[in-house]
């Protein structure tokens, strides 16, 4: 029998209690321990015979704490398969604060562009967001594409005339009337596009 086999053997007839003379803290959310008991310096030290034995045993000891502490935490067992079952335990969250694993990144170096507004103290441009409420589905829409605000205007009492729009020079006509016309011929267009195309694939 090897000297590992034995000592594993060796572990497994201790009792699950352990006693220390100052609590230990946990944290359960990422599997720790925190022993803070004193410990005999000469049983650490590296010409000590007996080192590796005294780190395994106290090694031993704070994970058999653990997981005393992870047994008394929810237990949810699950069906695998038809012979096999697992048991999943609910851990809390972690309370213990992590250093970062690499420095931080340091800031980018301003270009030119940002040098010469910083001297002329040029602001930059907010961007715009791309909803805007349409009061007509009482809800918040695109401004563009797919779900964009209603067209529809026969709801609004005051509809500005523009100026620009040849179909329209004296202002006479309705321009309610002359979106939705636009908005006729504009379907009828695409699906007479669509109706073409179909025919050239085939």
């Amino acid at each position: 029998m090897s000297t590992e086999t034995t000592t594993v053997s060796k572990y497994a007839d201790l009792p699950v209690t352990v006693e220390k003379n100052i609590p230990v803290t946990y944290d359960l959310g990422l599997l720790s321990v925190f022993d803070s008991n004193p410990i005999n310096g000469d049983n650490f030290n590296s010409s000590n015979t007996q080192r590796e034995k005294h780190i395994k045993d106290l090694t031993r000891d704070n994970t058999q704490l653990l997981i005393n502490q992870l047994l008394q935490q929810p237990i949810q067992t699950t069906t695998d398969s038809a012979k096999s079952t697992i048991s999943l335990i609910q851990l809390t969250e972690p309370t213990t604060e992590l250093p970062r694993e690499k420095a931080l990144p340091k800031p980018k170096a301003p270009t030119k562009w940002e040098l010469f507004a910083a001297k002329k103290g040029i602001q930059k441009k907010r961007k715009e967001g791309k909803l805007e409420y349409d009061e007509h589905k009482g809800e918040w829409v695109n401004k563009w594409g797919y779900n964009k605000k209603s067209e529809v205007l026969a709801e609004d009492w005051c509809v500005e005339i523009d100026e620009q729009d040849t179909k329209n020079e004296d202002g006479l006509l309705d321009p309610r009337a002359l979106k939705r016309a636009d908005r006729k011929k504009l379907i009828k267009r695409n699906e007479l596009q669509q109706k073409r195309n179909l025919q050239n694939n085939k």
